[in-house]
C-alpha cells in the first residue's frame, strides 16, 4: 500500500480512483465494512482504491483543552488500513486552516482534482467541510454536480447488543478494562505501542522482569489493572530467535503497593528473563482482564498474586505455564 503525506505526494498520472475518507481511529469494524465496499469497487470498476485520512485527529485541533486520545496510533492505522487491502492512503495535515474549507471546496480539491474520483464510499454518518456541515445528502449533491457515483454505508450493528460499532464505543470499553468487549467492536484485540523504557527495575528483583511502556503516549490505555496479552516485536526486527510474538502478563497501573505515581504499563513475558528490549519499539495486545489493580500487604503477598497471575494468563493464552521464580531478593 502506498502512502501519500499531504497532497504534494499525490502522483500526478494517478488514474481513477475509488475513494473513501474518515480517521478510522481504532478502523473497527464499521470502517471496516466501509473499506471493504471501497476496495471491492475498485476491483470491479478497475479503479485504485484510496482513503483518505486526517492527522492530528481534528478532535484534537479543535479542542486541544480536552484529553482525548487516539484508540491507535497513525503507525496502527496504517498497518489495519493496509490489511483491508487498499492500494493507497492519502494523510492529510489536519490544521484550523485546512479546516476553514467548505464541503464542496474540500471535495472539488481532494476527490475530484487531485483524486480523480469515480465513486466516493462513505458511511452514513460522515462528515465534512468547515463545522462538519457536509453530510451523506452533500455528498450525494456533490456527487451529481461534480461528476461522481456515491454509495453509502448504512450503519451496521453489533448482532449481540444491537448497538451501533463506534470509536465512542470502544474508548467506553476499553475505559471499563473490557479489553475483550472492545476486540468483539474493533474486530481484532485492543493493542498499544511504545518503546521499552528502564523503570524502577522492581520487576526483575522480584523474579518477573518487565517492559515498561509510560502510559503518557501510547493511544487508549484500558483501566488498571491485570491483563493477559501478547507482546510483539515488530516485523522489521531481525530474527534473533527469541520470536517476535511473545505470551505475557500485563500490569496497567501505578503500582500502588510500592507508592507509585506515574501510570505505566509493564509486560511481563511468560518465563523470560533473557530479554534486552530497552530501546525497542514492542507492541502490547491486551486479550482479557483478570482483575484490577490492588494494593498489597507486603511483598509476599503480592508475589502470591503474580503467580496466580502468570498461571491464568497461560491458561487463557493456552501456552505452558513457567515455573514460579526463586524466592527473590525482595527490593
Amino acid at each position: 500500500m502506498q502512502v501519500w503525506w499531504g497532497a504534494a505526494e499525490v502522483p500526478a498520472d494517478l488514474g481513477p480512483t475509488a475513494a473513501t475518507l474518515g480517521v478510522f481511529d481504532g478502523v473497527h469494524r464499521g470502517h471496516q465494512v466501509v473499506l471493504a465496499a471501497t476496495v471491492n469497487e475498485a476491483e470491479t470498476a478497475s479503479l485504485t482504491s484510496v482513503a483518505i485520512t486526517f492527522d492530528p485527529h481534528p478532535a484534537t485541533v479543535h479542542r486541544p483543552e480536552s484529553d482525548f486520545t487516539l484508540i491507535a496510533s497513525l503507525t496502527d492505522r496504517l498497518e489495519r488500513l493496509e490489511a483491508s487491502g487498499l492500494d493507497a492512503v492519502l494523510v492529510l495535515p489536519y490544521s484550523l486552516d485546512f479546516a476553514q474549507a467548505g464541503p464542496e471546496q474540500f471535495v472539488r480539491e481532494h476527490l475530484v482534482d487531485l483524486l480523480h474520483a469515480r465513486t466516493v464510499i462513505v458511511g452514513e454518518d460522515v462528515r465534512f467541510g468547515k463545522d462538519n456541515a457536509g453530510d451523506k445528502d452533500t455528498m450525494a449533491e456533490l456527487g451529481r454536480h461534480l461528476g461522481f457515483a456515491v454509495e453509502i454505508i448504512e450503519d451496521i450493528a453489533d448482532p449481540e447488543t444491537g448497538r451501533r460499532w463506534s470509536s465512542t464505543w470502544v474508548r467506553e470499553l476499553l475505559s471499563a478494562g473490557d479489553v475483550a468487549g472492545a476486540a468483539r467492536v474493533l474486530g481484532r484485540p485492543h493493542r498499544v505501542r511504545g518503546v521499552v523504557v528502564h523503570g524502577a527495575h522492581r520487576g526483575r528483583a522480584l523474579g518477573y522482569p518487565t517492559a515498561n511502556l509510560r502510559a503518557d503516549d501510547l493511544g487508549v490505555v484500558p483501566a488498571d489493572g491485570i491483563y493477559a496479552g501478547w507482546l510483539i516485536r515488530p516485523d522489521h526486527l531481525p530474527d534473533d530467535g527469541t520470536s517476535k510474538r511473545l505470551p505475557a502478563a500485563v500490569s496497567v497501573g501505578t503500582n500502588p503497593t510500592f507508592q507509585g505515581l506515574e501510570r505505566t504499563v509493564e509486560a511481563y513475558v511468560l518465563g523470560r528473563t533473557d530479554l534486552d528490549l530497552y530501546d525497542e519499539e514492542v507492541v502490547v495486545e491486551l486479550l482479557r482482564r483478570l482483575r484490577g489493580q490492588v494494593t498489597f500487604d507486603g511483598v509476599p503477598a503480592l508475589l502470591d498474586q503474580m503467580a496466580q497471575d502468570v498461571a491464568t494468563v497461560a491458561q487463557v493464552l493456552d501456552v505452558p505455564a513457567p515455573a514460579r521464580p526463586a524466592v527473590p531478593v525482595q527490593p
